[in-house]
């Protein structure tokens, strides 16, 4: 085994064997599970409350339209006065009192109704009764200029227009976001990755060269093969702990919901969300079509190219961890340096998110699909559509792969120049302009 290997090997064996690493690698699964559990249950909870709100309609309108939903009931009040159903709702602790003055006009009456609660109202509550004044205020000014009942429904029949691709194949409403949603996680786990496992990278140096290890390493072999060897150690110690978090996560998750009878689907289900989601939810005969939708979408070729874009990706931003490593002695000095790092994957999440959804083939898509720094988390955003015609075509795909070949070298050989000076500087705070004059030794 040549010296590169050996590297290797003691650097995966020393993060695999650190007794913190075996701790969090089967302790966090337990956390994490926990955590979600715990939201699941707090939102059963949560759900399983209804909110109470009296009616005082003293108008001769609105009279049946108030009745029970699932997270909202309604008691009615008769022959009170406006004091005394304030007092009533207030001391049998009911969310709010809705009050309709008499009026023979259903537009007045409406106009001067008033919702009394203890504190602000929150947005469903307030949305789902102007639903009903506005539903029949519309039927009322319909009405009024001789259109009745039977045609008022006609008129509010929703029209969904249909679509279909030139060769005849029928298109699905909010399949693109789906698609994006999809990639954009895969992107995600890459982010994190990155920042967690080159974070490891870059502690790792600082650790040894601090105790001084890194000067015997040193005399037996080169930076580049001490700097190589700590990324792909690193690495593989990181990938051990990934695949035993999504292992161990899922069987305890899966386990949890079995004994504790707990809707995992309920953290979905936010009724406060209802309202302000663009995209329904389909009916129930184009679930098939969904679901038909989601088999189209080439998870082989996203998987493998997550790979790709995930081992590319990570070698470049551990290569920049373990420049700044060893630039520095402490981990507070590093500061000023990593930023500069996240900030092109903060901005890949967001650009990548904004543009995927809006234009995935527009010019903002495709310029930071092929921008290095950023194409590993956009381009997966955009797969999801396929590779070639409706997709990503063939040549953006190869030009992002090689460019994120190119980069990673060139980073590879600037950082081991940053390596080779900076491993064995102490007591001195690196600046950008010190660094800069590394590269040219």
């Amino acid at each position: 085994m040549g010296k590169l290997g050996l590297i290797i090997k003691r650097e995966y064996l020393a993060k695999v064997r650190n007794r913190s690493f075996i701790v969090m690698t089967f302790l966090s699964p337990v956390l994490l599970v926990g955590m979600v559990v715990l939201i699941a249950y707090l939102t059963k909870i949560n759900d399983s409350e209804k909110r109470v709100i009296a009616v005082l309609n003293e108008s001769p309108f609105f009279q049946d339209e108030f009745i029970q939903k699932e997270n909202m009931s309604y008691v009615h009040y008769d022959a009170i006065s406006v004091e005394a159903a304030k007092d009533s709702t207030s001391s049998l602790g009911y969310y709010g009192l809705l009050h309709i003055p008499q009026n023979n006009e259903m537009e007045s009456a409406a106009n001067n109704a008033i919702l009394y609660t203890k504190d602000s109202p929150t947005n469903y509550i307030v949305s789902s009764l102007e639903d009903i004044f506005q539903r029949h205020l519309r039927q009322e000014r319909l009405q009024q200029i001789g259109v009745s009942p039977t045609d008022f429904k006609d008129v509010e029949r929703n029209f969904d227009i249909r679509t279909e691709t030139f060769s005849g194949e029928a298109n699905v409403k909010g399949i693109n976001e789906i698609k994006a949603f999809i990639g954009g996680g895969f992107g995600y786990l890459i982010m994190m990755f990155i920042i967690i496992y080159g974070g490891f990278v870059m502690r790792s140096v600082i650790e040894e060269k601090t105790s001084r290890i890194i000067e015997v390493i040193i005399s037996s072999v080169k930076p580049f093969q001490l700097m190589l060897g700590k990324i792909i150690g690193t690495s593989l110690a990181g990938i051990t702990q990934f695949a035993i978090w999504i292992f161990s996560a899922s069987l305890l998750l899966f386990v949890a919901a079995l004994i504790f009878d707990i809707d995992l689907m309920a953290l979905n289900a936010n009724p406060a969300m209802d309202n302000l989601s663009s995209v329904q939810a389909p009916p129930t005969d184009e679930l098939e079509t969904y679901l038909k939708e989601m088999l189209k979408i080439p998870w082989l070729t996203l998987i493998f190219s997550f790979f790709i874009y995930f081992i590319l990706g990570y070698l470049i931003y551990s290569s920049i961890y373990a420049a700044i490593g060893a630039a520095v002695d402490n981990e507070t000095d590093t500061q000023q340096f990593i930023f500069p790092i996240i900030m092109p994957l903060m901005l890949a999440i967001y650009v990548g998110f904004f543009s995927v959804f809006n234009n995935p083939h527009g010019p903002i898509a495709v310029g930071f699909s092929l921008f290095p720094l950023t194409s590993p988390i956009v381009m997966l955003m955009r797969l999801p559509s396929g590779i070639g015609e409706a997709g990503v075509p063939v040549w953006q795909l190869a030009a992002s792969i090689f460019l994120l070949i190119v980069t990673f070298i060139g980073i590879v050989w600037f950082a081991s120049k940053i390596y080779r000076v900076g491993i064995l500087m102490y007591g001195k705070k690196p600046t950008y302009r010190e660094l800069f004059k590394w590269l040219r030794y």
